[in-house]
């Protein structure tokens, strides 16, 4: 029988590393940003103007050259506006546009169209202002958001961690289980904000509403996975009484790591469809999302497993201080 849990310390490297990486990446976040932030964020939380621009051909008899990111960011720039996030939307013919800033006037955005057609013309291109969008968000709903998502994660690390301890009160250290699909819950989170906040460093990835949305998604992914797998180790404990805790674990990691897997496939398919046709606005989430399954699955396996097993062999310090139960 393939043993996984006796290799457990080389995924715990792994995790660490990755982690690390990420904590890294929000320290220099914390000092790159001006919001001092982990991550770099979109006016969902900082406030701001949603600019959401289109542009025509002037001669349609020519064909019109399709502009840059640069050069839609310097239109903005050069008129002292402040952070300024661009993204295309479409393909680069439409010549549509969606640019993310600070708050400025309306004379403002009068100068800023002055610019973009000033740059458009050289293209044969003119602002189509039927499709000129401005709207100005508040930061207040941002930080509302995101309390009610830091309560969301801890009312469900607690109701989570009651249910399995009342779950497998049947099960010698039932607290175990729950603390340690908890503790998965809590790397998944980890990996999914590290990640964000390297690709916010390396592609400019702004944190918002829908990254949020992965966030609590994956958290519940998470923990159902690994209370998969915890409960057929409580089936087995059951049925294979006098055999070692390890390979009780073992054997049933193997017996569930293929329903996980085949779960996990079936969902990456889908995610990595809509990554490659979706549109560039869900682009993004789509991406962060599908990181955070792949989190959520290696964790109820390669995390919450070990976790449990390193826990009842008294390997983690802190817990054999705290815990007298353990070996």
């Amino acid at each position: 029988m393939f043993n996984i849990v006796q290799r457990r310390r080389w995924f715990f490297l792994f995790s660490g590393l990755v982690i690390a990486a990420g904590l890294i990446a929000m320290g220099i976040s914390v000092a790159t940003y001006p919001e001092h932030s982990p991550l770099r964020l979109s006016i969902d939380f900082t406030g701001g103007n949603l600019f959401e621009v289109h542009f025509k051909p002037v001669d349609t008899a020519k064909t019109p050259i399709a502009l840059s990111e640069a050069q839609i960011s310097a239109a903005f720039t050069e008129n002292g506006v402040r952070d300024v996030f661009v993204q295309r939307l479409g393909v680069p013919a439409d010549n549509h546009w969606q640019i993310r800033s600070a708050t400025y006037l309306q004379a403002t955005t009068d100068a800023v169209e002055a610019s973009l057609n000033k740059t458009a013309a050289v293209q044969n291109l003119v602002v189509d202002n039927g499709t000129l969008h401005i709207n100005s968000i508040s930061a207040t709903i941002g930080q509302e958001v995101t309390r009610a998502a830091l309560i969301a994660v801890v009312v469900a690390s607690l109701a989570v961690l009651g249910w399995i301890v009342f779950a497998f009160r049947a099960v010698a250290g039932a607290f175990r289980y729950g603390a340690c699909a908890v503790l998965a819950m809590i790397h998944d989170i980890l990996v999914m904000t590290g990640i964000m906040a390297i690709m916010g460093l390396v592609f400019k990835w702004e944190a918002d509403a829908l990254f949020l949305t992965a966030l609590l998604t994956v958290v519940g992914y998470s923990v159902q996975d690994t209370i998969v797998v915890f409960d057929r180790i409580r089936e087995n404990a059951a049925r294979h009484r006098g055999e070692p805790y390890e390979m009780i674990i073992n054997r049933s990691i193997l017996e569930t790591l293929q329903r996980s897997l085949s779960m996990q496939l079936v969902v990456a398919f889908v995610m990595l469809s809509l990554l490659f046709v979706g549109g560039e606005s869900i682009r993004q989430f789509v991406a962060i999302l599908l990181i955070g399954l792949l989190s959520g699955t290696y964790s109820s396996t390669f995390t919450a497993i070990p976790l449990l097993v390193a826990w009842d062999k008294g390997q983690l310090p802190l817990v054999r201080r705290f815990d007298p139960t353990v070996a």
